[in-house]
C-alpha cells in the first residue's frame, strides 16, 4: 500500500510506485486516495488518522488481500504506524517517509506548513475560469513556485469553473487528528516480525537533536535514514534515495 500526505493523492505518487516496483518487482503496489483527497469523496466523519487508517484496511478488505507492506509520506507515514497498531498479520514492513512520531501543531508554524495552507486555500476564490488562476493567488499568499505548481493538479473542473478537489473542512479535520497522535509507543515496541525504515528529509528544521535522540533509543527494528539533501517531498527531492531505502527494505521482506 503507497500512501500519500496532506494535498497529496494517488496520481502524485505515480513514478515512486513504478520506481518501486521496478526495484523490487515481486511485488505489487496499490496507491490510495485518502478520504477527502482525490477522488475520495464524501467520506463520513470522524475525519480522523484512525478512520483514514479504517479506509485503507476496508479497501484492501473489498479487494481480497491482507497488505504486507504499506510506504507512507507525512500524515501517510502516520496511517501506516496506526495501521501497524492493529497488529495485522501478515505486515511485515513500513516506510515512513518525513512523518515525525508526534508533530504539535504549534512546532510546525512555518509559512508552508499543512495548517497555514489550509488558511491560505479557504481565501481562494472559487469557481476560478482556469485551473492556472490559482498560480497568481497562491504567489501573493507567499506560497513557492514549487507549491503553486502543485496546487493546480487540485483542482477540477465543473460546469462553472474549477474548484478544489479536497474537503477543505475534513482535511483540517485531519491534520488536528494528525497533531494529536503520538506514534512513539509503536516505534518503541513494535510488533514482532516488523520492520520499519524511518525517511527523514535532512533539510526539515523539524528534526531536532531531541528527536534524533530519540530514534537512538529505539528497537533495530526501527531504523532511521537520512536523506542530505531532500526537503519534507522526498520521492520528489531525491527519487533515487528513496528508491534505494524502501526498495532495498521491500526486497528483504520477500527473501525473507
Amino acid at each position: 500500500m503507497l500512501v500519500h500526505g496532506i494535498w497529496g493523492s494517488a496520481r502524485n505518487l505515480r513514478t515512486l510506485a513504478v520506481a518501486l516496483v521496478e526495484a523490487a518487482p515481486n511485488w505489487t503496489i496499490l496507491a490510495v486516495d485518502l478520504r477527502n483527497h482525490g477522488d475520495s469523496r464524501a467520506a463520513p466523519p470522524p475525519h480522523t488518522l484512525d478512520a483514514s487508517a479504517d479506509d485503507v484496511l476496508r479497501l484492501c478488505q473489498h479487494h481480497g488481500m491482507q497488505p504486507r507492506a504499506v510506504i507512507g509520506h507525512s500524515f501517510g507515514g502516520k496511517v501506516a504506524m496506526a495501521l501497524a497498531q492493529q497488529h495485522l498479520p501478515a505486515l511485515k514492513y513500513l516506510a515512513v517517509l518525513d512523518t515525525l512520531p508526534h508533530l504539535r501543531a504549534d512546532q510546525d508554524a512555518s509559512a508552508s506548513s499543512a495548517r497555514q495552507m489550509v488558511a491560505i486555500l479557504q481565501t481562494v476564490p472559487q469557481p476560478l475560469a482556469a485551473r492556472t488562476d490559482v498560480i497568481a493567488h497562491l504567489r501573493h499568499a507567499g506560497c513557492s513556485e514549487q507549491v503553486c505548481q502543485w496546487m493546480t493538479t487540485n483542482l477540477e473542473p465543473g460546469t462553472d469553473g474549477y474548484r478544489w478537489k479536497f474537503d477543505l473542512a475534513g482535511v483540517d479535520a485531519m491534520l488536528n487528528s494528525y497533531f494529536a497522535t503520538d506514534s512513539w509507543p509503536l516505534l518503541r515496541d513494535p510488533p514482532a516480525a516488523l520492520t520499519i525504515d524511518v525517511v527523514r528529509a535532512g533539510q526539515s528544521p523539524l528534526w531536532t537533536s531531541e528527536v534524533l535522540a530519540s530514534f537512538a533509543r529505539l528497537p533495530p527494528a526501527v531504523r532511521l535514514h537520512v536523506l542530505p539533501n531532500a526537503g519534507h517531498w522526498l520521492h520528489v527531492d531525491d527519487l533515487d534515495g528513496v528508491v534505494a531505502i524502501v526498495g532495498h527494505g521491500l526486497r528483504q521482506v520477500s527473501d525473507g
